[in-house]
C-alpha cells in the first residue's frame, strides 16, 4: 500500500469492473469522509488530506474512477462516474455504518459530487455535506480557441483520440514534493497525461448541465477555491457557487494557491477549516 493505507477493498460497478478503494482508518471513527478524485489523476491523491483526518478520528476513502490508472483517460459516457459513485456510497453505508459521511471532491470529482448533490437523494447514504475542492466547471488551462469546439466533434467520430495538451503538473501545487510524487506516478501508470476526446467532450457536456442547475444546490457545503488555479476557471467556479443559497455555503479562497489545494503548501490550514466545520455536524 503505497499511499499510507490502513487497509483496501475493491468496488464491483455494474459492469464488471473491479475499481481499487483506498482507505485511511482510525481505530474508532467518528466519521467517514468519502473522497473523489480529479481527472487523470487516481485514489491516492488523497493520502494528504487522509492522514490529516485520521489524526482527528475521522476515516477517509477514495476509490480509483473507471477509465484512469491507463496511458490515455477515457470514459464513454459521464453518467457511468455517477453509477459508479452512487455503488461508492452504498459501499460506505455498510463499511461505516451509521457514521456521519462527508463527500469530498477535487476538481473533476467536484464536478462528480455536484452532479449528485443536485440529481440524488443524499439522505438515504447518511450524507450531512459537501467538501469541494477547484471545481472543474470550466477549463481554464491554456490550449487553441479551437480545441473546445474540436473536442466536441471529435469526440463523436474519434472518441479514443488524445486531446493535444501542454504538461502542467509543476502548475497544481508549490509543494516540489507532491510535484515530484505525481511524475512518479505517471511513470508507474497511476498517473495519466493523454486525455481523449470522449473524455473531455463528456467533461464540457456535465459542466454545461452543472451551470444550468447548480442554482437547486441544498446541502451544506465547504468550497475551496484556488485563486492561481490553471486547471479550473476559479471566476467561473466563485461566481456558480456564489449563485447558490448562501445559508448552505462555506467559502475559502486562497488567492495564490495552484490547482491542488489538498495538496498545497498551505493545506495544513485548508484541512484545519474544513474540521472546524465538520466537527459540529458530527456532535449534532
Amino acid at each position: 500500500m503505497k499511499f499510507s493505507e490502513t487497509r483496501t477493498d475493491v468496488l464491483r460497478t455494474n459492469d464488471g469492473l473491479s475499481l481499487d478503494i483506498h482507505i485511511w482508518e482510525p481505530e474508532k471513527p467518528e466519521a467517514i469522509i468519502l473522497a473523489i478524485h480529479g481527472g487523470l489523476a487516481h485514489a491516492g491523491d488523497y493520502v494528504t488530506p487522509a492522514l490529516f483526518f485520521k489524526e482527528k478520528g475521522i476515516a477517509t476513502a477514495a476509490y480509483d474512477l473507471r477509465g484512469h490508472k491507463q496511458e490515455k483517460t477515457y470514459v464513454p459516457d459521464f453518467q457511468l462516474f455517477l453509477e459508479d459513485t452512487e455503488l461508492f456510497l452504498q459501499w460506505g453505508q455498510k463499511a461505516f455504518k451509521n457514521l456521519p459521511v462527508f463527500i469530498m471532491g477535487h476538481s473533476m470529482g467536484s464536478l462528480i459530487a455536484t452532479h449528485l448533490g443536485i440529481k440524488t437523494e443524499m439522505k438515504r447514504f447518511g450524507v450531512k455535506g459537501f467538501i469541494l475542492s477547484s471545481p472543474y466547471y470550466e477549463n481554464a488551462v491554456k490550449v487553441s480557441p479551437i480545441m473546445i469546439p474540436l473536442v466536441k466533434i471529435m469526440g463523436k467520430l474519434l472518441p479514443h483520440m488524445v486531446i493535444p495538451s501542454p504538461d502542467i503538473k509543476h502548475l497544481l501545487t508549490h509543494d516540489t514534493s507532491i510535484t515530484s510524487r505525481h511524475h512518479q506516478d505517471e511513470k508507474a501508470g497511476l498517473r495519466s497525461a493523454k486525455p481523449t476526446m470522449r473524455f473531455g467532450s463528456e467533461l464540457l457536456k456535465a459542466q454545461k448541465w452543472v451551470k444550468e442547475n447548480i442554482t437547486k444546490w441544498h446541502h451544506p457545503l465547504f468550497a475551496v477555491i484556488a485563486g492561481d488555479d490553471q486547471v479550473a476557471d476559479s471566476k467561473e467556479s466563485e461566481r456558480l457557487l456564489k449563485s447558490i443559497d448562501s445559508k448552505h455555503l462555506t467559502y475559502l479562497y486562497h488567492k495564490t494557491n495552484y490547482h491542488e489545494n489538498y495538496n498545497e503548501t498551505n493545506r495544513e490550514e485548508t484541512f484545519t477549516r474544513i474540521y472546524d466545520w465538520i466537527k459540529p455536524m458530527i456532535t449534532a
